[in-house]
């Protein structure tokens, strides 16, 4: 067996690891470009188009608990495609989008498909891995999804030189036919082995909410983790809105930190084995406020070191990234209790909508000064950061530590 993730890849496996690939590369192609498209492309005021998002985004608050419930009766993958056609037509909306309207409905089929295809794909993934340990096969599809995303903003960098509106009206009819191709892979060729699912338990959001302790694991997520949603939807306006710098930079930089982060990712989480899980997500944080700090500091720094600063404070964030979000997940699966998993992880998800709908609002600070957004994604990575120290002398031991992973081989 493979130390990467599975240890041969069946239809199943290898079709799923594509569609996932071909997802990700169209969403890098515009996802970082979504307010940069609705201010050039629909000529709409930041201020405006970053409010239209961010209450578009909000429903995706309604789809967790749908979701838990469709995956239930249905199955992942059925949820998952489903997802992928409503994240396409979100993206085919973009494109004929003339006003404000027309961005808002765009982005809340986006922000649905979206929240549908997280609630539901890990647990394709998991379904697809029978007799594997589940950490190998997560690792390896966020190393495809990153490199794939890494390309995405790498080919989006390169048509920007272009800048052309044209230019990127292709960038978002690409990105709407891969989830097209990335769906027909998933119902054509993707099966998984039958099973015993049981009643949908009777855990929702408000239960889950009353654990103090998951629900310091939720804030604590969001707060942190709207540093790298603001990071993709605000820097690309932040360095060629703002700065005037090229046009080409937000695309690079995506995509240099997220291939680097493809190659590493299973490397750095073995390699924090050895920590607690609470720690680990601390200094995670640490490295976002550092990050939100000096890319703020960019206001200052002469035009001619731009590029150069921008990649090195952009390595902040791409380390903090790898550290956090992997050892979050695993935190959400280990510190609930095992019969109530499904509903705790399913309102596990709001951490990231909530932080996906706030990114764009933050991003429309631009308009009342240049450094407000970079101190409050500072502000905000920082609380998360007392939160975790609080939910660290919470949480059992058991919970905090993480587990070898063993390694089991499939039979022939």
């Amino acid at each position: 067996m493979t130390r990467a993730g599975w240890p041969a890849l069946d239809r199943s496996r290898a079709a799923l690891l594509a569609a996932l690939a071909i997802d990700n590369f169209g969403s890098g192609l515009f996802l970082p470009l979504a307010l940069l498209y609705a201010t050039r492309v629909v000529d709409l005021d930041v201020d405006t188009a970053g409010a239209v998002v961010a209450v578009a985004s909000m429903l995706g608050f309604a789809v967790p608990p749908l979701a838990g419930r469709l995956t239930h009766h249905f199955g992942p993958r059925f949820v998952v495609v489903l997802a992928q056609l409503l994240q396409g037509a979100g993206a085919a909306g973009y494109v004929v989008a003339a006003d404000a309207v027309g961005v808002f409905l765009s982005s809340g089929l986006l922000a649905v498909g979206t929240q549908m295809f997280y609630c539901s794909v890990f647990v394709l993934i998991a379904d697809v891995s029978t007799n594997v340990a589940k950490e190998r096969p997560f690792a390896l599809v966020a190393m495809v999804r990153s490199a794939a995303f890494g390309l995405g903003t790498l080919a989006a960098a390169v048509v920007l030189t272009w800048e052309s509106d044209t230019a990127l009206r292709w960038l978002v009819g690409v990105d709407a036919g891969t989830f097209v191709v990335a769906a027909v892979l998933l119902a054509a060729f993707v099966s998984t082995a039958p099973t015993d699912r049981p009643a949908v338990a009777a855990v929702g959001p408000l239960t889950v909410l009353r654990d103090r302790r998951y629900l310091a694991l939720i804030a604590a997520v969001c707060l942190v983790g709207l540093a790298v949603d603001f990071a993709l939807v605000g820097m690309p306006f932040f360095v060629v809105d703002v700065l005037d710098g090229p046009a080409w930079l937000p695309g690079a930089l995506l995509a240099a930190g997220t291939l680097l982060a493809s190659v590493y990712g299973v490397k750095v989480v073995d390699a924090l084995r050895g920590y607690r899980r609470t720690q680990s997500l601390r200094a995670g944080a640490l490295s976002y406020v550092v990050w939100a700090v000096l890319t703020g500091l960019m206001l200052w720094v002469p035009a001619g070191w731009l590029v150069p600063y921008a990649f090195v404070t952009w390595a902040l964030l791409v380390a903090g990234t790898k550290v956090f979000f992997p050892v979050s997940g695993a935190l959400s699966e280990a510190l609930p209790p095992r019969e109530s998993r499904a509903g705790y992880m399913a309102t596990y998800q709001y951490a990231f909508t909530t932080a996906q709908v706030l990114a764009p609002a933050v991003v429309a600070l631009f308009a009342v000064a240049a450094w407000l957004p970079w101190a409050v994604v500072a502000a905000a990575a920082f609380a998360g950061m007392l939160v975790l120290g609080w939910l660290g002398r919470a949480i059992p031991a058991a919970a905090d530590r993480p587990t070898p992973v063993a390694l089991v081989d499939e039979p022939a």
